[in-house]
C-alpha cells in the first residue's frame, strides 16, 4: 500500500510539474502573440475626463449657406416631381372621363335612335287615323280649325290673340265625351 501511495504521490507530483509547464508554455506563446499582434510599442491607456460642456460650435457660414441652397434645391425638385406626378395622374384621370362621356354618348346617340324610330312609329297618319277612328272622331270639316297666319307686312310686331267662335260639325255635337274619373 505504501508503495501505492508513493506511486500515486508521484505521479500527482509529476502531474502538476507538467501542468505549471504547460501554463507557462501558454503565457510565453500569449505573450508573443500580442507582442506580434499590436507591434514592437506596447499599448498603454491614460484615463482621461472630458468636461465639452463649456465648449460652443463656431457657426461656419459658408457651410450655412451651402446648407440653405441645399434644401432651397431639394424644395424646388420636389416641388418640381410633385407636379409632374399630379399632371400625370390628372391626365390618366381625364383619360378615363373622357372614355367614360364616349360611353355615354354612343348610349345617348342609341336612345335617340329608338326614340326617333318610336317617333316615326307612333305619328304614322294611317296609325292615327285608325285610332281616331276607333275613339269615335272622323276628318275634320273645312273651318273646323284654324292655322294662325303669319302677316307679312310687320314681321317683327307682336302678334295679338284673337277669340273666334268654333265652328262645331253636327257630327261631333252628337257625339259625347264621357267622363273620365
Amino acid at each position: 500500500m505504501a508503495a501505492a501511495s508513493v506511486a500515486m504521490g508521484t505521479f500527482q507530483l509529476g502531474h502538476t510539474m507538467c501542468a505549471e509547464a504547460a501554463m507557462t508554455r501558454n503565457h510565453t506563446q500569449w505573450d508573443a502573440e500580442a507582442r506580434v499582434r499590436r507591434g514592437p510599442t506596447p499599448e498603454v491607456f491614460f484615463e482621461k475626463h472630458l468636461d465639452n460642456s463649456r465648449l460652443v460650435k463656431a457657426e461656419d457660414p459658408q457651410r450655412k449657406l451651402d446648407m440653405r441652397n441645399f434644401a432651397i434645391a431639394a424644395v424646388v425638385f420636389f416641388a418640381l416631381l410633385m407636379t409632374y406626378t399630379l399632371q400625370h395622374f390628372r391626365s390618366i384621370e381625364f383619360g378615363y372621363q373622357v372614355e367614360a362621356q364616349k360611353q355615354q354618348l354612343m348610349q345617348m346617340r342609341e336612345q335617340n335612335r329608338q326614340l326617333s324610330l318610336t317617333e316615326a312609329r307612333l305619328t304614322q297618319p294611317e296609325r292615327m287615323d285608325k285610332l281616331a277612328r276607333q275613339m269615335g272622331m272622323d276628318t275634320p270639316q273645312p273651318g273646323q280649325f284654324v292655322t294662325p297666319s303669319v302677316t307679312e307686312e310687320m314681321p317683327s310686331s307682336p302678334i295679338l290673340a284673337q277669340v273666334a267662335e268654333p265652328t262645331v260639325s253636327s257630327r261631333a255635337a252628337s257625339t259625347t265625351i264621357p267622363d273620365i274619373p
